[in-house]
């Protein structure tokens, strides 16, 4: 299976690559068949956040709140590279399209469920400098080369990059032209953060619903407990914070490792490249400017824990795949609104899933589970892309 990675590139070469993988996969020895190796959605076909829902059935069957109607469940708020996921139990009032119900054998849950394509940390970081060196530009280009430098709030003082050119549209120059613009490294952290508000927030102008937090998507408050995970989980760990404290100390963290010195940055955490290091200062801004200033999660909230696993069980899409693939030959699990038959489920790609009577799974089952999970994942991680 693969995520918002392979949904960013053309049709044909995603559909190349996947067939790539069924070959190999054809010939692995494991169990396969040509329809799992596929591109989720980032939405199904009802609006409903395929790799949203399966990363928050995978937090809350490792939590083992799953199908037991009197715990709590938990939310889940995943920074992939290309991506941002919210997935959570809700009884606000939500727009069709974001809402969905679940049911997990005599429990139902009503989610609020969004994929936020383009917003991942990756991909963010590179629009954020397309952001930052496109001002001005028809003015700028006069003449074959034009050169000029911009702000970089979000890289250490002292950072050179290599140069690098940028073919502008032809809807910026008369004729073709190219345009090298030069980031010019100053280490701000309010401003990186303020830029990817800015970035956060792109496209507001055509929302249609009462209120928009991240672009022209609804999103409602932020209900219960969370978990935050994936790139959250690695700025934190980079930055040795422990996760109850994660926001507050992270604005600090960051405040220090973006004014700092490029040379010594480079001394101190030798073990990493100039391309993995580039990435901390704005992950940490950016971490701010999405769950405090966007998503209005306080810095001393105590209801998100930043973690990637929990009682060894990774905490993403793959897992809550798992279950859903493990189950689904039982009842239905993952039922859109107005779905009233297993046929209709057939037919929409969607995996019936029922656990029997509702009894949350035990310790040792999931454990257990677990184990086959690494077995049916062995093949996948070849061919396994985020």
């Amino acid at each position: 299976m693969a995520t918002a990675g392979l949904r960013l590139l053309d049709a044909a070469v995603a559909e190349a690559v996947l067939e790539s993988c069924r070959v190999l996969l054809r010939g692995s020895g494991f169990q396969f068949q040509d329809d799992w190796a596929t591109v989720i959605s980032g939405m199904l076909h009802n609006g409903r956040a395929e790799e949203g829902m399966y990363a928050w059935i995978a937090a809350n069957y490792a939590l083992g709140t799953l199908g037991d109607d009197s715990k709590d469940t938990t939310g889940i708020i995943e920074l992939g590279g290309a991506s941002v996921q919210v997935t959570f139990v809700t009884d606000k009032p939500l727009p069709p399209e974001f809402s969905h119900t679940l049911k997990f054998g005599d429990v139902t849950y009503n989610l609020y469920s969004h994929s936020f394509l383009h917003l991942g940390q990756n991909v963010a970081y590179e629009s954020l400098h397309e952001m930052l060196s496109s001002p001005g530009l028809k003015s700028m280009a006069t003449h074959l080369l034009s050169q000029a430098k911009y702000r970089d709030p979000c890289t250490p003082r002292g950072f050179s990059p290599m140069e690098g050119a940028v073919k502008l549209p032809a809807s910026v120059l008369e004729s073709k032209v190219e345009y090298r613009p030069y980031a010019h490294a100053v280490g701000n952290f309010s401003e990186c953060r303020s830029a990817a508000r800015t970035l956060l927030q792109k496209g507001r102008e055509e929302c249609i619903y009462h209120e928009c937090r991240m672009g022209a998507a609804f999103v409602p408050d932020l209900d219960g407990k969370f978990l935050a995970t994936e790139n959250f989980y690695h700025t934190s760990k980079f930055f040795g914070l422990r996760s109850k404290s994660f926001l507050s100390d992270l604005m600090l963290a960051g405040e220090k490792f973006c004014h700092g010195d490029w040379s010594k940055i480079k001394k101190e955490y030798r073990s990493f490249n100039d391309g993995e290091l580039l990435l901390f200062c704005f992950s940490s801004a950016y971490i701010l400017a999405l769950l405090h200033d966007t998503l209005k999660v306080p810095l001393d909230d105590k209801r998100i824990d930043v973690v990637n696993q929990i009682g060894g069980m990774p905490v993403d899409w793959a897992l809550g795949a798992f279950v859903v693939h493990k189950a689904s030959n039982l009842t239905d699990m993952l039922r859109p609104e107005g779905v009233v038959s297993p046929e209709d489920d057939i037919r929409h790609g969607e995996r019936p899933v029922h656990h029997n009577q509702g009894e949350a799974m035990s310790l040792a089952r999931r454990r257990w589970d677990l184990v086959e999970f690494l077995r049916w994942g062995a093949s996948d991680r070849v061919c396994k892309f985020s």
